[in-house]
Parts: C-alpha cells; sequence; structure tokens
C-alpha cells in the first residue's frame, strides 16, 4: 500500500504531497527522481492547483445559487406546508418528505425564473445581482429554472390528483407573475395567490384533504403576502412608501379572531399578540421622517410568514408542538437573512 504525506502551503496556495522512506522499484511519475532503481523520498510532487483561486470561484458561484434562489425563505415555504398539512386533517406522513421537496423546488425554480425574466431590469437598477455581475449566465439560469420547476412538479403530482391539479395552478401563478411583475401593478396579488396554492396542496396531502381550514387560512396568508410584496415593490419603484399594504397585514388576525371561540380564542389572542408586535416592529419605521430602509422591512415581514402559519394551526395541536415546530422555522429565517439576502 502507498502512504502519502500531504501539506498545505497558504504562501502558495498549493498542495504538497511528499512519499515516506519506502522501496517502491520503477516508479513511473514524471518529476520524481530515481537512484539505484530506488524512489527518492521526499521529494515533493506539486499539484498545479491554486486553491485560493478554487475556492473563490466555488464560493462565487455557490453564493451566487444561494442569492438566485432566496434560500433564506426557504423555511417559510416548510412552514406553510406543515400548515397546510395540518389544517388538512394530517397523516399521511409518508406525503410529508415529497410535500417538502416539491414545494421547495417549485419556490426556488420560481426564484430562478424571476431573476432570468429580470435581467434586463437587473442590468439597469441592480447590476450587483447574480446575472449582471458575471457570477452566473443567463443560460445557466434558465437551466436551473426549468429543472426545479420540473422536478417540484413532478414531485407534487404523485401525491394524488387532486395535489396535482393543485399543482398546476400553482406552477401557472409562479410563471405569470415571473414574466409579469415589473409590469402588471396586481402583481403583489399574484405573488399572495402563489402562497394560497401552496396551503391548497399542503391541504390536499393530509386525511381530510381540501376543507374550509386551508381555504380560509390560506387566503389569509394570500392577503398579508400582497401587503408585504406592495411594500417590496418600493424597492424597485422611486416613490413614497404607501400606508395602505399596512392593512392587508391584519387580515391573520382578523380571521384567528373570526375563527376561533372558547379556549382557542385564548390561544390565538396570546400569538395574535405576539404577531402584531412583530409586525409593529418591522413597519415602525414608515411613519418616521427619515428615509426608510425597505429592505428590512420586508426581511422582518417575510419572517412573520411563519408567525401567520403558527396562528393558523394554534387551535389544532398543543402549544408546546407548535412552539417546537414554528419557533427554530422562524429563527432560521432570520438566521438565514444575515448571509443571503431575501431579494
Amino acid at each position: 500500500m502507498v502512504w502519502l504525506n500531504y501539506t498545505f502551503s497558504p504562501r502558495v496556495s498549493t498542495l504538497v504531497c511528499t512519499l515516506p522512506n519506502r522501496d517502491f522499484g520503477a516508479w513511473p511519475c514524471p518529476g520524481l527522481a530515481k537512484k539505484n532503481g530506488k524512489a527518492r523520498t521526499g521529494q515533493p510532487l506539486i499539484f498545479l492547483v491554486s486553491f485560493r483561486a478554487m475556492n473563490r470561484d466555488l464560493i462565487r458561484q455557490l453564493r451566487a445559487l444561494l442569492v438566485l434562489s432566496r434560500v433564506s425563505n426557504l423555511p417559510t415555504v416548510w412552514s406553510n406546508c406543515l400548515a397546510g398539512w395540518w389544517l388538512g386533517g394530517g397523516g399521511n406522513l409518508w406525503k410529508l418528505p415529497l410535500l417538502l421537496f416539491g414545494a421547495s423546488a417549485l419556490y426556488t425554480g420560481g426564484m430562478f425564473l424571476n431573476d432570468a425574466f429580470d435581467t434586463e431590469f437587473d442590468r439597469q437598477r441592480r447590476s450587483s445581482r447574480p446575472i449582471p455581475s458575471g457570477a452566473i449566465s443567463l443560460a445557466a439560469v434558465w437551466r436551473w429554472s426549468f429543472a426545479l420547476l420540473g422536478l417540484g412538479a413532478l414531485a407534487l403530482a404523485l401525491l394524488g390528483k387532486t395535489t396535482g391539479v393543485l399543482m398546476l395552478a400553482l406552477l401557472a401563478c409562479i410563471i405569470i407573475y415571473d414574466a409579469t411583475h415589473k409590469a402588471v401593478t396586481a402583481s403583489p396579488w399574484l405573488l399572495g395567490l402563489c402562497r394560497f396554492w401552496v396551503y391548497a396542496i399542503a391541504g390536499s396531502t393530509g386525511v381530510g384533504g381540501v376543507n374550509g381550514g386551508p381555504i380560509w387560512c390560506g387566503a389569509a396568508l394570500a392577503i398579508y403576502v400582497a401587503g408585504l410584496s406592495s411594500v417590496a415593490r418600493r424597492k424597485s419603484f422611486v416613490g413614497p412608501l404607501p400606508y395602505w399594504p399596512l392593512l392587508l397585514l391584519a387580515a391573520p388576525v382578523f380571521l384567528a379572531m373570526l375563527m376561533n371561540t372558547g379556549d382557542a380564542r385564548k390561544d390565538a389572542m396570546l400569538l395574535s399578540l405576539i404577531f402584531v408586535l412583530w409586525v409593529a416592529r418591522c413597519t415602525r419605521t414608515i411613519f418616521q421622517q427619515d428615509e426608510v430602509n425597505v429592505g428590512r422591512v420586508v426581511s422582518g415581514l417575510l419572517a412573520g410568514i411563519v408567525l401567520v402559519d403558527w396562528l393558523a394551526i394554534a387551535p389544532l395541536i398543543p402549544p408546546k408542538l407548535s412552539f417546537v415546530v414554528f419557533f427554530p422555522l422562524f429563527c432560521a429565517t432570520l438566521l438565514l437573512q444575515r448571509f443571503v439576502p431575501e431579494a
């Protein structure tokens, strides 16, 4: 057996391989000196690989993929799936992995598709985005988007006929939104509709199927997302930040108070209070005279999607279980936003 000793030289950013004191006979290796038919030990084999340059390119490409996929928002997709599944009666645990994978793939593919459609806009106004900055080619982004959308659609289609039909509705909304959102002022409602279909799809995988729970709670989430998306549009278009979308953010609380009675309302009131305080914290700068950091406002409201899901299922499962499931997803969203921007 041949043993090789590896050392790394930070100064030259190369990997050095040396041979121990062993007799290997004739050694057909260029650059390795031989003496009397024996390999000369300790002779360095310099692999002409610049690890510094390789790591720099690898990190650049990986970061481009993470930015394009808006990976920081993935925990909100998972919380949508779990909430919709519980509202659909839960059960059918074997469907959860396919549900989470399929929804994640559709979301990620939709994000890639978003940047592919926005290439010209980004070249003019957001040159730091991965495509105009040269971090990744437009052709590669198109390939990634179609591959991910196809994988997501296939995974959800395997969950049943109803889920497959709902998946087609979601897929259509994703494509229409990505293709038109810069030109159509009603695009925030299309984005909200995408989240609604995620709830419906998740509900269809539960033992109770699509019922009033996923429909009504999905509608409340859609209205909330339309509100935060209306705020987010101010990052791309010049103009004052409107106040009216803030009214839409209250939809989940209104529905929770309407649907829950008795002891269930107590849990809903507590979570509603937490949700209202979080939204107030995120949007407080809108009412100040200083310039508003729209990105920070939107990031906080996106994390609030997990709180909307938590509020939706509060009456259905024990509080400790809901805390164990949704609080880590909320924290994961905030943590990922520190490393990968939400848009």
